[in-house]
């Protein structure tokens, strides 16, 4: 009797075993595949998706999330439209731009609602203003970058364009050129420049594009397909995002050391918190304490498209209202 009561123990664990085996399976596989084209490599100003494995805030949706890197908001959208990723970590400028270009798109998250980009450059150089730009070698992260464009709006702001300046490509958070002489300015942005004071940049002038054009940094950004093909997934998505960035805002310390391992410039931990501190403000604006985060000032995303058309970088006149949509951002 003891015999069979032991055997029939044993066979009711290893039942129990493979039930479970099985039910971790199927929530594995339950999972929806959904990747990020991002504008940069996984840098530690995005620890709030870097996270993903330590925190789970996207698998808790449902999510098995994926990262695409790039080298700039418009190889993001690029990465898109091709099949690489489902949504674009862009910038208005490269979404103005896209859809110029006639590309179906549909934004949906204000990500950074304050620009956040610059023209930094050694006081040595005299540049204060964007008129001193002028027959000037300038760095840019890339060409298809924010950097580039939001230049491109200073130039215009007085009358010049990039035949004006000579544009120079140096790579994302790369000071070396303007600190060395190679350039006699650079495009980059808050956290930008706050790596390049680290790394030896000393008496500089910065023009702050906010000044000028205050649209928002960054958007998530996806095909209108994928928008009306796929609500609840984009729901789960931003839901999870939403709570990655509150995440981050509430526990800039926690990021900071998570970012050591789990992204490419964050060895140090004192220089992370830094940074996180700096994004995190970036994801705050007075839209975003009145209506939560994600939420869009449409009317000044059309100041910004109005702008852009009047200064010849887009030729398209575009109706904001029909291609930002704020119906996904979760409550």
């Amino acid at each position: 009797m003891q015999a069979f009561k032991t055997i029939f123990s044993s066979k009711t664990t290893n039942i129990i075993l493979l039930i479970t085996l099985f039910s971790s399976i199927s929530t594995v596989q339950a999972l929806d595949k959904f990747s990020v084209a991002g504008w940069s490599k996984p840098i530690s100003e995005i620890t709030n998706l870097l996270s993903e494995p330590d925190k789970g805030f996207f698998k808790a949706m449902g999510i098995d999330l994926g990262y695409v890197p790039g080298t700039g908001g418009g190889s993001a959208i690029t990465n898109m439209l091709s099949g690489a990723a489902d949504i674009a970590f862009t910038d208005p400028a490269s979404f103005y731009q896209a859809l110029d270009k006639g590309e179906k798109l549909i934004a949906i998250y204000n990500i950074y609602p304050q620009n956040v980009f610059n023209v930094v450059s050694p006081k040595s150089r005299n540049i204060t203003k964007p008129s001193d730009l002028k027959g000037k070698k300038i760095g840019v992260y890339s060409m298809s970058s924010g950097t580039r464009q939001n230049l491109q709006v200073l130039l215009h702001q007085v009358g010049l364009s990039e035949k004006d300046v000579t544009i120079q490509v140096t790579g994302l958070l790369n000071f070396a050129p303007v600190i060395q002489g190679q350039v006699d300015a650079t495009a980059a942005t808050d956290t930008g420049l706050f790596v390049g004071k680290l790394k030896g940049l000393k008496d500089v002038n910065v023009i702050e594009v906010k000044d000028h054009l205050n649209v928002p940094s960054d958007m998530f950004v996806v095909t209108e397909e994928t928008y009306k093909m796929k609500k609840d997934l984009l729901r789960r998505f931003l839901s999870a995002y939403r709570d990655s960035t509150q995440w981050m805002i509430d526990n800039p310390k926690e990021a900071a050391k998570l970012a050591i391992t789990r992204s490419i410039n964050g060895r140090n931990e004192a220089v992370n918190l830094a940074i996180i501190k700096i994004r995190n403000a970036s994801a705050v604006s007075g839209t975003t304490q009145s209506k939560g985060l994600g939420h869009f000032d449409l009317d000044l995303l059309q100041k910004g498209a109005q702008t852009f058309r009047e200064l010849g970088l887009i030729r398209t006149k575009i109706d904001v209202s029909k291609v930002i949509k704020s119906d996904l951002i979760p409550k």
